[in-house]
Parts: C-alpha cells; structure tokens; sequence
C-alpha cells in the first residue's frame, strides 16, 4: 500500500470514528444515580438507605447562609431569595422564617385546620370557647400583631390556623431576626431549600445550585455579600468542579508526556497519531454497546471506570509497533504476535464476564464496555493497524543502549525459595497488621473536604437539622395503618423529649394525622345551628357585629362534610414535601419515618421502639453493611475470574511450567500491592479491588510477552522496549491520579501505580527465557543467565 492510500485509510478510520462519536453524543444520556452501581438491598435498613439517598427529603436539601451586610439588609436579601426561588419550579419549598407554617397551608385546606389541628382532642368548639377566643382577639386587634390578625379573623377567629403554623415549626428552629431566621450570632440569615432533582441527579442539582446563585446575585446587585451553600446538591457541584480542574490538568500532562514518550521511543511523528486510534475505537466501540444493550440507563461510574479498565490497551499497538523491523511487512510482525495478544485478551474479557452475573447493573455495564472496548481494540490491532504503518527502517533490537540494559538485567539473580519468602512475608503483613482491613464507611470515601463537613454540621444544628444517623420506622399494611401507630408513639417519645434522651422528633402524622384520628375530630365538630348559637352567645357582649365570622361558619360546615384528607390530597402543597419525606408508600406497604433530633439516649429510644411497634434504625450500620455486600459480590467475581483466567492461560500455552511462569508475577503482584497498602495503614475500599484487576491485567500481558520472545535475544529485546514503554506510559498516568485529592482517583491511582511497579519487575525475573539456550527456563530455577 503506498503512503498516500496508508495517509487516505487513517483519515477514513479517523472520520469514522468521529461519525459514531457524534451519533452518541446525541444519543448517549449518563445516569448519575449511585444506586444502580449497588447491588440490591437484603434488609429493611439497606432499603430504606438506597431509597433515602436517592429520592429521599434529605438528600435534596440546600442549605443557605447569607453574610456580609448587616441583619436588616441580610433579611431583605432573605425574603427575596425566598420570592424568587419559591416561584421556581426546580424548587419543592423554600423557608426562611418568614410568616413561618402560614404559607404551608394554602387557601383550600384552611377548612380542614381543626381536623388537622389538636385542639378539639380536649377542647369542645362551644360557646365559652370561643368568648374568651373572641375577647382575646379583641386584645390582638390593639396589639403589634394586629395587621396580622385582622385578616384571619372572619374565617378563624379562634386562630387555629396560626396554631398549626406554630405547631409545624421546628423544635429548634432558629432565632428570628427582621421577620426571618438567623444563626445564634445574628450575622447570618439562613434560609432552607428543597429541589425537586433527586440527590443523585446531577445536572439537577447543578441547575438548582446556578438558579440559587443567579437568586442571590439579583437580590444583592451591586452591593457587597456573601452566599454560602451546603447540603448534598451543594457539594455534588463542587465535587463535580474540582474532578474537572483536576481531570484537566492531569489530562494535559499525561497526553504531553505520552506523546513525548512515543516520539521519543518510535522517533516518529506518526506513531502517537496511528496508536491513539486502537483506544479510540475501543473507547466508542464500548459506549455503543452500552447504547444499544442499555439504552438511556448508562452509568456515568461504568464510563469512568470502564476508560480507566481499558488503558490496558494502550498497550496492543505498541506491542506492534516495538516489534517491527526492517525488511518485514508488518503484517509478518503482527501475525507473530496475535497469538500472544489474543491469548491475553481472551483471559481478561474472560475475567469481566464474570461481572455479568454480580446482580448489580453498574457491574454488568462495567463488564459490557470493557469486554467490547478490549477485543475491539484487538482486532484493530491486529487487522486494521498494519496497513496504516509505514514499513520499519529500523529494528530496535540493534539499540546499543537498549543491549546494555538487557545486560545487566540478565545478570540479576532468578529468584527460587526468595519469591516464597517474600510471598510468605507479604501474607504475614496482610493478615497481622493492625487496623480494619477494609474501609466500609461510605463517609470517609467523600472527596467534599473536612471543613466543608464540619461547615455543614454547624449549619444543621442552627436549623435544627435531624440527625441522620439514626431512625424510627414503622412498617406497615399502607399508609393510613403507618400513621396510626406512628401516632400511637407520640406519648412516649414526649417523655423522652421532656427527659432530655433527645431534643425532638419529626413524623408525618405531625403534618397530616390519621384518617382515624381526623373522622374523631370531624364528628367533634357541632352542627350548622348548634355552632351558629354559640357563636351568638359568644358575641353577645362584643363590639363584632353578628354576620362578622359567616366564613367562620361556612369553613366549619365544609370541614364536616369534606372527606378526609391523605397522603395524595397534600401533593402540589408544601405539606407534601414534609409528608413525602416521612411517609414511604411502596408496593410492599408503607413505612412512617420518626427523625430525630439531639439523641442523647440511643438505648431509652430503643425500648420506645421496641414497645411500639417500630424498629431504631442505625444508618450507617446499614450502609456499611451494604458496602460489605456489594464486596462480597465483587470478591465471588474476581475468585472466579482468576479460576477463569488461570484456564484461559493453561489452554492456551499448553504447559504447567508455561503457565506458571505467566500466573506467577501477576499473582505475587497482587500479594506485593496489598501488603504495601496495608503496610501503610491503608484501609482496602471497592475501589482498590476494582484497580487490582486492572493491576493483574497488565501483568497477564508483560508476563505473557516475555514468555512469547523466548530465548531469541532479538525478540526479548524488542519485547523489553515495548514493555518499557507501556509501563512508562501506565506509571505516568496513574502516578498523577495517586496524586489526585479525590479519593476514589487517589485509591486507584495509587494501587495501579505499584501494580506496574512490581508487575515489571517480576515479570523481568521470572517470565523471561534464559537468552540464547533454546530452552524454556523454570522460574523456580536459582541461575544466573
């Protein structure tokens, strides 16, 4: 093929590659929801956990503080803030103390306030009553709460609505300061913000993030202020922004050194070029599977693990490309080399089948892009590669430098009874180093920095933030059974409130009591005449004329005919999002949550539990169960995939000895890597398993090269070069996320930086044939080459 046709079919290779990314940037759509990368729940708390994290009040929540002026601006600032969000459709509710509970009822459930009210539970509606509520009225009218009151006063003159405002206000709500709510210093106003994107939508949250901003801005104008967010959403934008800064800069420097390695080690400008199109094939090869095998369900995880799984095949072309030489077509060098390269591909994607019987779709799209990205990088390789390559004009077997280091490693001792030894010692530090083998609080894992942490709880306990660690639940046949015994509760959790075991607790029969309990204060209601003639005695000595509370008498007569209200006749109020959050209606039956707030006895709330019917839930026992696991699943995974791969390898080379000499470095590797994490207190994580694999996919394919170049000195050098520049190449890359301040990126990097490390080495002194002596060397064997 002439230079021209090789330069015409790489810009074809190119342009096709450029129509399928586009068709899949249209097409592709990523999920950010973290539940579909865990595998399903086993236990009411599991449930409850994946089901609140994804959908639940809490992890919508924002929370807003603002600073820098004084308290009479910061509270302008507050109530434009909450205009300008409240009309928002992002937005379930905003709250900021102002006319707080009042805007919680809206106009066309005032009639119901005394079914959802208490005070008929020891109050009859008649007329003493509602004399000494109509001459405190009168009082009212003369007092500053006048301009308050006057409105109410035809349709509620007992002021049962502002008693439900008052009842529906936090337990430890904060300080009012200008009409809205400020910290304890009085420097701050806080305000609380509910989205309607659940916590693991992230273009949601970002969108409600910028609207909050963009709110802030406009209230504030010219003059100077701050805006501090927290909360959930808040921190998925600045994770999501500090990936990017960090991804960017880790990405110029490893695409400049990559290119400076290759130019350096092929001195040719092609080859950086003709090399990156494997891996961008693989690359879109995988995202198209994952389009047409899962459609909109892809996951955002799947694409950044499956691209950090998939660096292994960086690899394949420059395999090909160290083992050209001149005068040979380089179909003649790849042909020689499939064999090998096959035989390694075929044992990883082996491996990651595994994964597509895990029980968790995360997993199974992880294995799906990567078994596709894998064998198609492979097979460009293999069949499309050679006919793009100019033939070599130089074999790089002849490099004096290159013979030299091939010298003095030849001189290293093989080691025998030393990798027993160091395996021995390895398994001893793994196994008696002190500290937790594995990491299974989900907290420590988060890239959000401390302070930023510990801003948050500060900002929670102003206003009055449940604790979210702990839960009451009640179980139950629906929801009207769920707010019954939730109900039932009450007594005894006022006790433990009036004893101190905790501060408070929240539940959504406090919003919206119980069918039941509501039918028992319905028909506590008088009649249309009964109520109308003790009102007429109530106003018999009052200044008010007798038609002033006719709404007064309507709302009562519709609250005792109106049906009761439920769960679903709250939806399009604010009371739904507090109902909503408490109250879990599934297919199973319903749950009723109890938040609770300030728990200083978790024993004393345990019996209340055990006494009424409900269960203590502790959270973060729920969750690290479920990080355990989802580890077990992924460990059952890889057992299997070794067996997997161990046969793999066995069919292909034929022979015990072979066998071992591939297995061995990649199986001593990843002994090395967990001693040495564990040696530096490392506490293991899903995702340094997740690296493993990757780790003992790159020593499979070391091992496996340098067993194919034999004892042929020519091929063990040009196998060298390859090997060196892969693991160069690998070691840059992960070496700069070890670098990285987010966890997860630090874990991997780090892990997969020693893998290399010691897969290199080993590989080395243990896969390689003695040059020269047309036998097969015995790894085992203690010569000196």
């Amino acid at each position: 093929m002439s230079a021209r046709a090789r330069l015409a079919g790489a810009l074809g290779w190119m342009a096709l590659l450029l129509a399928v990314g586009a068709w899949l940037s249209q097409t592709l759509s990523f999920s950010g929801d973290l539940r579909r990368f865990l595998p399903d729940p086993r236990t009411p708390e599991q449930k409850l956990l994946i089901d609140e994290l994804g959908e639940g009040p809490g992890a919508r929540l924002l929370l807003l503080a603002l600073s820098g002026a004084d308290a009479e601006t910061l509270a302008a600032r507050s109530q434009a803030i909450a205009a300008t969000l409240s009309a928002d459709a992002r937005f379930g509710f905003v709250a900021n103390g102002a006319n707080a509970g009042l805007d919680a009822i809206p106009e066309r459930l005032r009639p119901y306030r005394y079914l959802l009210s208490s005070t008929l539970d020891t109050q009859p509606l008649d007329a003493d009553f509602l004399q000494a509520e109509i001459e405190q009225r009168l009082q009212d009218l003369g007092s500053p709460a006048g301009d308050l009151v006057e409105p109410l006063l035809p349709s509620d003159p007992t002021l049962e609505t502002l008693r439900l405002a008052e009842a529906w206000l936090p337990a430890r709500a904060p300080q009012t300061l200008h009409e809205v709510w400020f910290d304890r210093g009085g420097t701050q106003a806080l305000l609380l913000v509910e989205t309607r994107a659940a916590g693991f939508d992230p273009d949601g949250q970002r969108e409600a993030v910028a609207a909050i901003q963009d709110a802030h801005a406009m209230a504030r104008g010219a003059a100077p202020g701050d805006l501090e967010l927290s909360g959930p959403g808040a921190f998925a934008d600045e994770i999501g922004s500090r990936t990017a800064r960090e991804a960017g800069w880790i990405g110029t420097v490893d695409s400049i050194g990559l290119v400076l390695l290759l130019l350096l080690a092929y001195r040719s400008w092609k080859i950086p070029l003709l090399g990156a199109l494997p891996l961008a094939s693989a690359g879109i090869a995988g995202l198209a599977s994952l389009v047409l095998l899962f459609g909109d369900r892809v996951h955002g995880i799947t694409i950044a693990f499956g691209f950090t799984l998939i660096g292994v095949v960086q690899d394949y072309p420059i395999h090909f490309f160290s083992q050209q030489r001149a005068g040979l077509s380089p179909w003649h060098s790849v042909r020689a080399l499939w064999p090998t390269l096959a035989t390694g591909v075929a044992a990883t994607c082996i491996a990651y089948l595994t994964f597509l019987f895990s029980g968790v779709d995360g997993l199974r799209q992880l294995a799906v892009f990567t078994i596709v990205a894998l064998a198609t990088a492979a097979l460009c390789t293999r069949f499309l590669l050679p006919a793009l390559i100019d033939p070599a004009r130089r074999d790089v077997a002849t490099s004096p430098r290159l013979r030299r280091i091939w010298e003095r490693i030849e001189r290293l001792p093989r080691p025998r009874w030393s990798l027993l030894a160091l395996a021995l010692l390895a398994l001893a530090v793994i196994a008696w180093r002190p500290g937790p083998f594995w990491q299974n609080d989900l907290a420590k894992l988060t890239p959000v920095p401390a302070p930023l942490l510990e801003r948050d709880a500060q900002l929670r306990d102003e206003l009055g933030a449940p604790d979210v660690r702990y839960v009451l639940t009640v179980q139950a046949a629906d929801a009207e059974s769920a707010l019954q015994a939730s109900e039932g509760l009450r007594p005894a959790l006022d006790a433990l409130v009036a004893d101190g075991a905790l501060d408070a607790y929240d539940m959504a029969a406090r919003y919206l009591p119980s069918a039941a309990l509501q039918r028992v204060r319905q028909q506590a209601l008088p009649g249309a005449e009964s109520l109308r003639t003790a009102l007429e005695s109530a106003l018999a000595d009052s200044p008010f004329r007798s038609d002033a509370f006719e709404e007064f008498l309507d709302d009562v007569e519709r609250a005792r005919a109106a049906p009761v209200l439920g769960p679903h006749d709250l939806d399009g109020t604010p009371l739904a999002s507090s109902v909503q959050g408490l109250l879990v209606e599934g297919e199973a039956g319903a749950t009723a949550l109890v938040s609770l707030s300030g728990l200083r006895d978790v024993e004393a709330v345990a019996r209340v539990a055990d006494e009424g019917g409900a269960r203590l839930l502790d959270m973060k026992q729920a969750s690290e169960s479920l990080v355990a696991d989802y580890r077990g699943r992924i460990l059952a995974a890889l057992g299997l995939a070794a067996l997997l791969l161990a046969a793999t390898v066995w069919i292909a080379l034929r022979s015990p000895r072979r066998t071992l000499r591939v297995l061995l470095p990649m199986a001593l590797t990843t002994l090395l890597v967990l001693a040495v994490l564990r040696a530096l207190g490392v506490e293991l994580t899903l995702f340094h398993l997740i690296s493993l694999i990757l780790a003992a996919g790159l020593g499979l394919d070391y091992a496996l090269f340098f067993e194919h170049a034999g004892d042929s000195r020519d091929d063990q050098l040009r196998t060298l070069h390859a090997v060196l520049v892969c693991s160069l190449m690998t070691l840059l890359v992960f070496s700069l996320l070890a670098l990285s301040s987010i966890p997860v990126l630090r874990a991997i990097g780090s892990t997969v930086a020693l893998g290399v490390l010691f897969n290199f080495v080993l590989s080395l002194l243990v896969s390689r044939a003695p040059a020269g002596t047309g036998a097969v060397a015995d790894p085992m064997t203690e010569t000196r080459a």
